[in-house]
């Protein structure tokens, strides 16, 4: 019979001095946080790992106030204890999570409108990828991209945990996908999850590929000042230039006049911070148009590697190697 019994401590993943490079990552001992009015508490089994963990490390993003400092976007895993005022869940649901911090840890607490059942089929290590990348293509493809059955995406950086899961999303949708990624294996694996054209940027000039394939309605980037250009060059005339990361830079240079011209809308926008109540309506959202996907098949976590907890340190550095193909999991 499995113990419910809920330690007085637990170990999660913490930086010594407080921010630095991958190695100032270790392990920590602090008190298990409880579920407040209107959370739950997570027994983690699965904790994604995402570019903004590594930018937190850095000390460069701090997390929004009343969050956890504990570095963790994303849990999988069960519910250990339900907070007052909390109907939908009860102790030992199997649930995925967005959460503004705290996932690198054994326990997670987190707004229970945040949560969302494991789909059928799924492992919590495949679960734990889903949050923080589905959250973020919905909004930034889906509602601020208007992307519709019919039109066509370009999608930046295939080979990330955003990649893949956007790259699924939209041909579920209906839409064409084009996708860049820095070498010809990237590009080649683009092309196996569902990239209708896949283009290695190392190799040649990705802004001419996609012109010559007729260029798209939507682009969604997170390189940033590098590919704005390309970006804008790229656009049909009424299309949408969605930018979620600025990798290379935050800094750009912008004709205004090929914006009009074109009749472009350019949107951008960050997760983390947003209000608890957008959060939960997003959540709503995807639960009724994403997850029948994933129970159909048509969009599956692609998981890259999978790592202990006290292991994170090694899961950052490969993530800013750029060598991955999908998502990092930590398992506590």
């Amino acid at each position: 019979m499995a113990d419910n019994t809920i330690p007085s401590s637990m170990r999660v993943v913490g930086i010594r001095g407080g921010k630095g490079g991958a190695d100032a990552v270790t392990i920590e001992r602090i008190p298990t946080p409880a579920a407040a009015d209107g959370q739950i508490l997570i027994r983690v089994r699965g904790a994604g790992v995402n570019r903004p963990d590594i930018v937190q490390r850095q000390g460069l993003y701090p997390p929004p106030p009343g969050a956890s400092p504990v570095m963790g976007l994303e849990v999988a895993g069960e519910v250990a204890a339900v907070g007052t005022g909390v109907t939908r869940w009860k102790v030992s649901d199997h649930v995925t999570a967005l959460l503004p911090g705290g996932g690198y840890a054994e326990y997670a607490v987190v707004d229970a409108r945040h949560a969302l059942p494991v789909p059928k089929g799924l492992t919590p290590v495949q679960a734990a990828a889903l949050p923080e990348t589905v959250f973020t293509v919905w909004s930034n493809v889906f509602e601020r991209g208007r992307l519709v059955a019919g039109e066509t995406v370009l999608i930046h950086g295939a080979n990330s945990g955003i990649g893949v899961t956007a790259i699924q999303m939209a041909k579920a949708c209906g839409a064409r996908v084009f996708a860049t990624a820095r070498g010809a294996e990237k590009a080649a694996r683009a092309k196996q999850t569902g990239a209708d054209l896949a283009i290695d940027a190392s190799a040649g000039s990705w802004v001419e590929s996609v012109k010559a394939a007729g260029g798209v309605d939507l682009v969604l980037d997170m390189v940033g000042r590098d590919y704005f250009e390309g970006n804008v060059d790229v656009l049909k005339p009424e299309g949408r230039l969605s930018v979620i990361a600025t990798l290379t830079g935050h800094r750009v240079e912008l004709d205004l006049r090929k914006l009009m011209l074109k009749r472009l809308t350019l949107t951008a926008s960050t997760l983390r911070a947003r209000e608890a109540d957008e959060k939960a309506r997003l959540a709503r959202a995807i639960e009724e148009r994403v997850w029948p996907w994933i129970e159909a098949g048509k969009v599956s976590p692609l998981i890259d590697k999978t790592l202990p907890l006290a292991e994170a340190g090694a899961a950052h550095t490969w993530l800013e190697s750029g060598s991955q193909f999908g998502k990092v999991v930590l398992t506590p």
